[in-house]
């Protein structure tokens, strides 16, 4: 994976508005854990690339030091070879000083060569120490980002939990509306009360049935009445007539 990809997911993922997604997901809780696991999964990736990248930069940078070192070494070399010339060639020993002479152009060839090394590789260097930090930064900000997303997470959740207890509490409340205790107990009174009215009908039949019987016995007593009535006269005897006050006698017609 190249560094500019690295960097534009990082950057991508860092700048990701957790409440507009949440707000056109379907289930928050499901796409915050979602995304949560991405956050996750990204950001290990993201490690895993930005260590490569400064263990890269760190290669080159002792590279660079390198080259620092070997073309301060070679001018120290070419430095010695050139004095050990100029003595030579002041005690006579020209061809001698010659060859020293020789020896500090070629050390001076590798000093050139080294700092032409050092100064071709110093811009790549500025370049990937910027994208460094750049994805040190992006990587701490998806850090930052998954700690808010854990958060909203469990606030949801909360809240969640929350709206499923009073959505319980509600249907409690709505059944005890619809099976109102009271107007049970009212229905069961006013069986109680039929049942009573009941029993006072029947008490009423029967005793209308007794009177309808007595009534029927003070028949009787009229009609033996009639009859003792029609055997005195036959037998020529007095009537004995009823009115509340001392019994008269009738006497049949002669």
């Amino acid at each position: 994976m190249s560094k500019q990809s690295i960097f534009g997911r990082v950057a991508q993922l860092a700048r990701a508005n957790v409440n507009a997604i949440l707000d056109s997901a379907e289930d928050p809780a499901l796409m915050l854990d979602q995304m949560v696991r991405d956050y996750t999964d990204n950001i290990a990736e993201a490690e895993k690339a930005i260590a490569q990248t400064i263990g890269g930069l760190r290669m080159v940078e002792a590279d660079y030091a390198e080259d620092i070192r070997a073309a301060e070494d070679w001018g120290r070399k070419a430095m010695a070879a050139s004095e050990r010339a100029d003595a030579l060639r002041g005690s006579g020993q020209a061809a001698e000083a010659d060859r020293f002479d020789e020896l500090a152009k070629v050390a001076l060839g590798r000093q050139m060569a080294s700092e032409k090394e050092a100064t071709d590789a110093a811009p790549g260097i500025a370049t990937q120490r910027e994208v460094v930090e750049k994805l040190k930064s992006g990587l701490q900000q998806m850090r930052n980002k998954l700690g808010e997303l854990r958060s909203k997470r469990d606030e949801l959740v909360a809240r969640s939990r929350t709206a499923q207890a009073q959505a319980q509490v509600q249907d409690a409340v709505k059944s005890i509306d619809i099976l109102d205790p009271t107007s049970e107990v009212s229905r069961f009174e006013a069986k109680i009360r039929r049942e009573e009215a009941k029993v006072i009908g029947q008490q009423e039949l029967a005793a209308s049935s007794l009177d309808a019987q007595f009534e029927s016995l003070d028949d009787l007593g009229e009609q033996s009445e009639v009859e003792a009535r029609l055997a005195a006269l036959k037998a020529g005897q007095p009537i004995p007539v009823q009115r509340g006050e001392p019994a008269a006698q009738i006497r049949p017609p002669v």
